[in-house]
């Protein structure tokens, strides 16, 4: 049988109804492996129980982080905040054998292959800012208006860099020299919780919360690191598109009062490459 890779997001454990629908994924054959682009839950423990679970079904997993992860509810014993608190999930990611964004980028031999899967955790930096302002200050200022704020502003902490926005560039950086240390004869899988791009963002019916989705850092990325297919979440808008003839798609369950207007339980898990799938520029 024909392995396959496979991607989701956004599965927000917390939620009886979403552990329903993870409780039911399973691999199509032995050999799959899945992607899971971040945002499993707010605590720590939901987080190692998800993966833990993902890990023993499928023949590898691949996680980033989402801003959920990187929370630091008061309600969790884990009160690690920032990088602590990042570099305590990757090290539990690696106790159960699930690959971070800080360990060897897998290449995928299965169908659509051979790719390089690269995770990555870029965070954001208000760049994407609110429709007719200028800098952050004003963007925020729109949003607060608004009454569209992000809980990272009250539960992701930077520590120990000032700001948010200053960690993204300290990620990007040191993702970037990664990337492109790459044989640019692989196509890649470039895989993050933040879509790499704007556009995704659009279509979304509160513009004022683009500014927590991403940065115009990465808009080539895309391009300049040779990717087949980006996959993100975030939006929990779950769609394919394109941008640059670069496949972009979107992976996410969401919660349970989108997916559940459908009536159905989802199957969120969506097939990264499929028989038609050839990497765009690469024979």
């Amino acid at each position: 049988m024909t392995t396959s890779l496979l991607a989701v997001s956004d599965l927000h454990v917390s939620y009886a109804e979403n552990k329903r629908v993870v409780d039911g994924l399973w691999p199509e054959s032995d050999g799959d492996w899945l992607i899971v682009a971040g945002d499993v839950g707010d605590q720590f423990a939901d987080v190692e129980a998800t993966l833990r679970l993902l890990r023993s079904r499928f023949a590898n997993v691949i996680w980033v982080p989402g801003n959920h992860e990187l929370w630091t509810p008061p309600s969790d014993p884990v009160q690690l905040r920032g990088v602590a608190r990042y570099a305590e999930l990757v090290r539990m990611c690696r106790d159960i054998g699930v690959v971070t964004p800080e360990d060897e980028y897998p290449v995928w031999q299965g169908q659509g292959g051979p790719a390089v899967i690269a995770p990555l955790f870029q965070l954001y930096d208000y760049s994407f800012r609110a429709p007719g302002t200028s800098t952050k200050e004003e963007s925020l200022a729109k949003a607060y208006a608004a009454g569209v704020v992000c809980r990272d502003e009250m539960l992701l902490h930077p520590d120990p860099f000032p700001d948010r926005e200053s960690w993204c560039w300290a990620r990007l950086a040191e993702t970037e020299q990664r990337l492109a240390a790459l044989d640019p004869a692989l196509p890649t899988v470039l895989v993050s919780h933040w879509p790499l791009v704007r556009q995704p963002t659009e279509i979304m019916w509160y513009p004022e919360f683009a500014q927590w989705c991403g940065t115009e850092r990465t808009a080539d990325w895309h391009v300049r690191f040779h990717a087949a297919v980006a996959v993100y979440g975030h939006l929990h808008i779950p769609r394919t598109t394109h941008y640059d003839g670069v496949r972009f798609e979107e992976v996410s369950l969401g919660y349970p009062r989108e997916w559940g207007r459908h009536g159905t339980d989802p199957k969120p898990m969506r097939r990264v490459f499929t028989a038609a799938s050839v990497p765009s520029g690469f024979d």
